[in-house]
């Protein structure tokens, strides 16, 4: 039985923990034999600066758990941040190779791994209620193939509102930005946003975006606004398009509240999220 804290660094990220993880490649990982296979289906795309971060936080953890890629690992990378059929297409091609355990990031990433097997162990990171979303059973008892962390707890809705209003008293309406294909599960965030907006004053809105030229006639159109700010919500769409989100955000001087450290780490002005098991984190 794994840690959870290893299990938590192993994958770079993850919040909340379904269940124990049991991998019994781990006390393999010392025995002579055949090459074990991991299959990783990434959200975001290879070449990003934070996936890059997360392949290397991934392999020095294994590492220390006694696995090496390239000698009894292999470890095959498959990532797609804005198509969910190309998601499909990639968690076949991972099936195929028969790989002892896949690790799948993000709602379509489950999504699609589920699809394509029942049997291949899958432990999935940074998807939001999974339980809500139909992946798994229960917290406690997720049942069949899969197990994993969740990313956010839904009353953080009204800790991004407190921030936003703590940094710009004025404010008085918000969209919320989001890719509807993307993050689908944008409604259960819905009713936390409303109930805090409700009893801070505030008028939330939806801004869903479908590509760059839309996210930028949607970011004028909030800039026109008086008393106006911005939520981005936790999707593969616009974590890929952060730098543009940031840009766009200041040349219209909009107060923005993210999600995710990815973004201030960016340029972002303020992120509100979850780190590690330690719960909120304010960046």
């Amino acid at each position: 039985m794994m840690k959870r804290r290893e299990f938590i660094s192993l994958l770079g990220g993850g919040a909340a923990v379904v269940s124990s993880v049991y991998w019994p490649l781990v006390a393999q990982a010392q025995q002579p034999g055949r090459v074990r296979r991991i299959g990783m289906l990434w959200i975001i795309a290879e070449t990003d600066p934070q996936a890059i971060k997360n392949r290397e936080a991934f392999l020095k953890q294994l590492h220390q758990l006694g696995w090496s890629a390239g000698d009894n690992v292999h470890i095959d990378h498959r990532s797609d941040a804005d198509d969910a059929n190309r998601q499909s297409t990639y968690a076949a091609e991972l099936i195929g190779l028969a790989p002892d355990l896949i690790v799948a990031e993000g709602t379509p990433g489950l999504a699609a791994v589920q699809l394509a097997t029942r049997t291949v162990p899958i432990i999935f990171v940074n998807v939001t209620d999974p339980v809500g979303q139909g992946f798994v059973e229960s917290l406690a008892r997720p049942g069949g193939n899969t197990t994993g962390f969740a990313l956010f707890e839904f009353s953080m809705g009204t800790k991004w509102l407190e921030i936003l209003r703590e940094l710009v008293p004025s404010v008085k309406k918000l969209g919320l930005m989001f890719n509807p294909t993307m993050a689908p599960y944008f409604g259960l965030y819905v009713r936390s946003i409303q109930q805090g907006a409700l009893t801070l004053g505030i008028e939330p809105y939806s801004m869903p975006v479908d590509d760059e030229s839309g996210m930028e006639r949607s970011l004028f159109a909030l800039g026109q606004q008086p008393h106006s700010g911005l939520l981005v919500l936790p999707d593969a769409f616009t974590v890929h398009r952060r730098n543009l989100i940031i840009d766009q955000v200041a040349r219209y001087r909009i107060p923005a509240v993210y999600t995710m450290r990815l973004f201030p780490e960016s340029g972002g002005l303020v992120s509100y999220g979850v780190s590690g098991s330690k719960g909120g984190e304010r960046t």
